[in-house]
């Protein structure tokens, strides 16, 4: 699954650099980085010092870089730092503005152990949501709280709910800008079907009665 996703490599953390982008200075692009890694912690803490780089950047049609939070919630945070531009452009704007993605899992992340089965399985997984997220979030309006179906290479489906995360109610601020993290929360058919039949704050609600929120974990029973 995701075979085309396969080929990042972890490296130490880097800036962001343009890419055939005239539009930014280097400069600019090095003082959003800077800001949006202090918003991105502000809300989720320290992010951990190791990157999952993409070979071919993800703005000229390669995956996104993944980036780890292990000192928010136990487990591990996945996010994305590269759908937001320097002037805070990129996804086209939802009821509540433009966005970074996140996701989280249980499991934690440990550089020395970063190719476990299922450390590895799920950060592969996310990467590639993330990446067919970033793009149709160019071409499409997500909300929080509507649902999503990604194709896999097999038969499978990937089911997903988005919602506004607002830990502790903090805002994801980048510099003097207001936006929010949208989190793609993979949940079972039978949870997708019940959030489109009684709203996905429903299954939200069931999920957080449940221990389960905000993680993608799928190994649970489904909360219907």
């Amino acid at each position: 699954m995701f075979k085309r996703f396969l080929n990042n490599l972890f490296r130490k953390r880097k800036s962001e650099s343009p890419v055939d982008n005239p539009e930014f200075s280097v400069e600019e692009f090095d003082k959003n980085y800077d800001e949006k890694t202090a918003g991105l912690e502000a809300m989720l803490g320290k992010m951990h010092g190791m990157v999952g780089h993409a070979i071919i950047p993800f703005d000229v049609g390669g995956t996104v870089d993944m980036y780890y939070f292990p000192n928010h919630i136990p487990g591990t945070g996945f996010a994305t730092m590269e759908l937001l531009d320097p002037a805070g452009n990129g996804p086209k704007p939802n009821r509540l503005g433009t966005y970074e993605l996140v996701a989280f899992t249980r499991l934690l992340y440990n550089e020395n152990e970063k190719s476990t089965n299922a450390f590895n399985s799920i950060e592969r997984r996310f990467c590639g949501i993330f990446t067919m997220i970033g793009n149709y979030s160019t071409q499409a309006v997500l909300n929080p709280n509507e649902t999503c179906e990604l194709p896999t290479e097999g038969d499978e489906k990937i089911y997903l709910i988005f919602d506004n995360y607002v830990p502790d109610s903090k805002e994801f601020t980048i510099g003097s800008r207001k936006h929010h993290l949208l989190l793609c929360l993979e949940v079972f058919k039978s949870e997708i079907e019940y959030a489109r039949n009684y709203g996905s704050l429903e299954i939200i609600e069931k999920l957080k009665a449940g221990g389960y929120y905000p993680y993608s974990d799928m190994d649970r029973d489904p909360v219907v």
